[in-house]
């Protein structure tokens, strides 16, 4: 089957921003799932009548279906329109939020965050909609902005899911999210253009199922080894189910013609860097969310917990999704003009330096409100200057899914840090009343670590390609897309 690769039509600049906003506001849209139900988590036995190992997998499923799709959507998106594989995504969250709504028992509910998870995908098909049809000139402050509003929805969506919880029926969290659903794909229909650049091809099915059973025996270990034991049959077997799979996976993709993941692309030092960099800042940024809301929440009987309600915790957390896309335009401008690889590096220091007030300072709201607002300025500019990395070494006709891999890299270092840091709050406890909680020094602890992954992003920045001034950040073959009919030339770079 051929396949080939088509010039790109760019958008006018008076359209620009219009796309830029659209697709940036979808992506905070569907991060306002993460985050969605977290002020219901306490309460969901309660309300669906069942156990809390049940209802956990309310949490669990979304995680695990985004994981899968992300991968996948990229690779379609690259194969048969990335704004079409955006409008199907949004589709799924639309039919998730209306499940979600209409669910009075742990499994529609499942099922529907499920469905809410699979549109995890668009971040990464914005961005790469955004190299395809913007002007060179926007593309740096665009996918910036774009990036950023990866952690602006799930920090905005804390207080937001709270206030609503708190004070309306559970369900409206999901009909309004339909509802958002519904307007931003009204958007995207009528402000983003389709890009006519394709790879074309057949899709790796092989390559697509057996990523899909790696990823998900992986992440079902490590989200769920603490609850289950990290030595029960069942974790192990999913652990060696994983590096099995994986490794027949990674064989695989290197002998077909036309695979899921170009791995030869993956393996270049530009775009490998980049993503061990992306699961460090997933780790560190996720650190924050486990730490806060219980630092924040419990009582100060404890001598540490501040005894506030969810809503504060929210409004605590809420300026450092605010201050990410503030630091978009700044992040544009050293990229611009230092090169992506200084941009990474000043975030993760920003970052690294957040977490070190945090293992001294966590004693007051201020402090908290602060460390918050450090460390989203750092991930705001590390987030801006990895798609400029990413798309800097891949052709044009793989954007989409070697942002995806980039995206699924941050959510593996997510789901790392709540496993690993959730064992160490669970052996760093005190016992107040009859009750086991965290202990004040096994908080300072997660945050020496997450200081440390921000540390160790820095050194891995730092073995990435140096920025020659006056070249422009998007390499030679990011400006000039190749026409060829010969598979082989698409997928042996």
């Amino acid at each position: 089957m051929s396949t080939s690769v088509t010039e790109p039509d760019r958008t006018a600049p008076a359209a620009a921003g219009a796309v830029v906003a659209v697709l940036a506001f979808t992506g905070i849209v569907v991060s306002l799932m993460q985050t969605l139900i977290i002020p219901l988590i306490p309460q969901l036995p309660t309300l669906l009548d069942a156990k809390p190992a049940d209802t956990a997998w309310a949490v669990t499923a979304t995680l695990l279906a985004g994981s899968v799709a992300v991968p996948v959507m990229g690779r379609l998106g690259d194969m048969f329109g990335k704004r079409r594989l955006l409008l199907i995504s949004l589709a799924l969250m639309i039919v998730g939020s209306v499940v979600g709504a209409l669910s009075d028992s742990v499994v529609p509910l499942i099922v529907g965050r499920a469905l809410q998870g699979a549109a995890a995908g668009v971040i990464p098909l914005g961005i790469s909609i955004m190299r395809d049809v913007l002007p060179r000139e926007k593309l740096a402050g665009a996918t910036a902005t774009m990036s950023a509003s990866l952690g602006v929805g799930g920090a905005l969506g804390l207080p937001a899911a709270a206030l609503t919880a708190e004070y309306a029926d559970w369900h409206m969290l999901f009909w309004g999210a339909a509802a958002f659903g519904v307007l931003v794909t009204g958007l995207v229909l009528a402000v983003v253009p389709e890009s006519r650049m394709r790879t074309g091809g057949k899709f790796d099915a092989v390559g697509a199922a057996g990523l899909s059973i790696a990823l998900v025996s992986l992440l079902l270990a490590v989200s769920k080894g603490s609850s289950w034991g990290w030595t029960s049959p069942t974790t192990l077997i999913l652990f060696v189910v994983s590096i099995l799979v994986l490794a027949f996976w990674g064989w695989w993709e290197l002998r077909t013609s036309q695979p899921l993941v170009d791995l030869r692309v993956s393996a270049r030092r530009q775009v490998l860097l980049t993503n061990l960099a992306s699961v460090m800042f997933g780790f560190a940024m996720f650190a924050l969310t486990l730490v806060f809301p219980q630092v924040l929440q419990l009582p100060t009987e404890t001598g540490f917990g501040l005894g506030r309600s969810m809503l504060v915790t929210g409004l605590v957390m809420a300026p450092s999704g605010i201050v990410m896309m503030l630091v978009a335009p700044l992040s544009s401008r050293i990229t611009t003009t230092r090169g992506p690889r200084v941009t990474l590096m000043i975030g993760a220091a920003i970052v690294a330096i957040g977490y070190l007030f945090g293992v001294v300072a966590m004693s007051a709201l201020w402090h908290l409100v602060v460390i918050s607002s450090i460390i989203g300025i750092g991930v705001g500019l590390a987030y801006g200057a990895m798609p400029a990395l990413i798309m800097g070494a891949v052709p044009p006709s793989e954007t989409a899914a070697a942002n995806s891999l980039n995206t699924l890299m941050r959510s593996l270092g997510t789901s790392i840090a709540s496993a690993g840091i959730g064992v160490i709050l669970a052996q760093m406890t005190i016992t107040v009343g009859s009750t086991e909680i965290p202990s004040e020094r096994g908080f300072h602890v997660t945050m020496a670590i997450a200081a440390g992954a921000a540390l160790v992003a820095i050194a891995l920045s730092a073995f990435l390609p140096k920025f020659v001034p006056g070249k422009s950040v998007a390499t030679k073959v990011d400006t000039e897309p190749k026409v060829d009919t010969e598979p082989e030339a698409l997928t042996r770079n």
